[in-house]
């Protein structure tokens, strides 16, 4: 497979790993240092229990996970208010929140790349572990935000 091939599976693999990596930090309280060295040398890439893991983009990883942290107050205080009302960001489950922190923290850090490819990307993510219901949540609320930061990007049709 060719470099060119292989790069939007890297970039895909470094969202699934940093949304990994910061459900693990979220739960077990783990620093971010540890899970940055753990995911990179165990699990990014790796063989794990039989199965062969993508190789991942791990610039790409480490920017996401580090954009979510450092700026984490902001992303929950954006994320509770484009949830529904009563149901703020604590409430809602820890994948579904590593996974809305992870497409928000893109969103903020990386104007580089197109929002509507961040949104479809956070979609996939979440559909490797969320309903139906859920991964609809993620792509109306990713949405929602990046229509609001971003809003020259939906006043021309995708890929124009």
């Amino acid at each position: 497979m060719s470099e060119a091939a292989t790069k939007p599976m890297k970039k895909s693999a470094a969202r699934l790993g940093a949304v990994q990596a910061l459900y693990q930090m979220d739960l077990a309280q783990t620093p971010v240092n540890d899970v940055l060295a753990e995911f990179e040398s165990h699990w990014l890439g790796q063989e794990v229990e039989g199965t062969q893991l993508p190789d991942a983009d791990v610039k790409l990883f480490r920017a996401v996970v580090e954009a979510a942290l450092s700026d984490q107050r902001r992303i929950d205080q954006m994320l509770d208010a484009a949830l529904t009302q009563g149901w703020p960001l604590k409430r809602v489950e820890a994948v579904l929140r590593a996974v809305l922190r992870a497409g928000l923290a893109e969103l903020l850090s990386r104007p580089d790349v197109p929002a509507r490819v961040v949104i479809a990307e956070y979609v996939n993510v979440a559909g490797a572990f969320l309903e139906r219901d859920e991964t609809g949540m993620v792509n109306a609320v990713l949405d929602s935000l990046a229509r609001d930061l971003r809003p020259g990007e939906f006043d021309r049709p995708p890929g124009a």
